[in-house]
């Protein structure tokens, strides 16, 4: 399998996870851990995995110009990103979470053509306009029906949109670092960092979980938060973008509003309605239209 196919592979590995956690990690917020609370628990056990994993594996000297950008690349990603999504998450609902990511890869365009002078094209234009059209319809109007555990809709969603706004330009600003480290190297710094970022605004939480109580359903959720959303997602998806731009990662977010949507059904955890299915519509045409490639696009 060349590399390419196994960038691929690992780019839907991270989606899936990603798409199964928008409902696993909900049921366990806030009833046995805050979201907040729970950034910590993500953050330092990946932490602890990649520093495991990195004592058996080449090691690498970051160069000091590479310095600022793995810092800036850390509170994007493991900061801001995991900050709102979990807060967002606990307020409002796991489909509404699952179509507003697909938003990243419009946001990564957006960035792609500011820093990297990508070309945007009419349908390119188009399909942000529509992208954003169903995000605000949810923001806005997601609220149809009684949900249970969604507080606040209108604002989680407003998180949930930094949220995909902060993964995209983690996504742009880690891609050249990639060429020049490993993935272990990289994730297990910026991990660390990322310690230091959101111990401040997440102890308080953390400290506030009665562990010798915790029930088997909480301890397998946030296992599974811990090993599969944060340490196999992150190193998947740096381990893709070595060989894939982060456009075309972006892309795979396509596949978890599908994959949230028939895990949250099936188990019970949200409900399909009218509002959800325009604004999955609405962003579905978006990102298509952002990813078409066509003869005049270079």
């Amino acid at each position: 399998m060349n590399s390419r196919a196994l960038a691929l592979l690992a780019a839907f590995g991270a989606t899936t996870i990603y798409g199964l956690n928008h409902t696993i990690a909900k049921v366990v917020m806030p009833h046995y851990i805050g979201p907040f609370g729970f950034i910590m628990l993500r953050v330092v056990g990946a932490s602890v995995l990649f520093w495991t994993i990195s004592l058996f594996v080449p090691k690498e000297t970051i160069e000091r110009k590479d310095y600022l950008r793995i810092a800036g690349a850390a509170f994007l990603g493991m900061c801001i990103n995991m900050l709102m999504f979990f807060k967002g998450l606990q307020l409002s609902t796991p489909i509404n979470s699952g179509v507003i990511v697909t938003l990243t890869p419009i946001i990564i365009l957006i960035l792609s053509a500011f820093f990297l002078k990508e070309k945007l094209t009419l349908f390119k234009f188009l399909g942000i306009v529509l992208g954003f059209t169903g995000a605000i319809i949810l923001i806005l109007y997601g609220n149809t029906t009684q949900v249970l555990n969604a507080p606040n809709i209108p604002l989680g969603n407003t998180m949930l949109l930094i949220n995909a706004t902060s993964f995209g330009a983690y996504l742009v600003m880690v891609k050249p670092l990639t060429k020049k480290y490993s993935t272990i190297t990289l994730m297990k710094w910026m991990f660390l960092i990322g310690i230091f970022y959101t111990f401040p605004v997440t102890y308080s939480e953390f400290s506030e979980v009665s562990w010798t109580t915790l029930p088997f359903e909480a301890i397998w959720r946030m296992g599974f938060v811990i090993v599969g959303t944060t340490f196999m997602t992150y190193m998947l998806n740096v381990y893709a973008l070595k060989t894939l731009p982060p456009t075309a990662i972006g892309a795979f977010t396509y596949l978890q509003p599908l994959i949230t949507i028939l895990y949250a059904v099936i188990t019970g955890n949200d409900i399909l309605d009218g509002v959800k299915i325009l604004a999955c519509l609405l962003v579905f045409v978006g990102v298509y239209l952002v990813s078409k490639k066509r003869k005049t696009d270079r």
